[in-house]
């Protein structure tokens, strides 16, 4: 069985991990959001259905990458309550 302390360690490296996840879902929705910028720009004036569907889904993606950023946020909130317990 591990001890307190290797518990700990191990939560903490976990968690490192965690907030890497974090910085490159943050990246990525930087990313995103130029993407959507630049598609607007480059089709400024377009109506096509395609146009609007291809923001639709960019603003799909980074909805969902927002929302993959809370879930990290409270399962580190869940990990640190848990370690603090021990």
């Amino acid at each position: 069985m591990a001890s307190v302390a290797e518990v700990k360690a191990a939560v903490d490296a976990a968690l490192q991990q965690v907030t890497e996840g974090q910085q490159a879902i943050a990246a990525a929705r930087e990313k995103l959001g130029e993407a959507q910028q630049s598609l607007a720009a480059a089709l400024d004036g377009s109506g096509n259905d395609a146009v609007g569907a291809a923001h639709a889904q960019l603003s799909q993606a980074d909805q969902s990458l927002e929302e993959c950023l809370g879930a990290t946020l409270v399962a580190v909130e869940q990990a640190q309550q848990y370690t603090a317990t021990l």
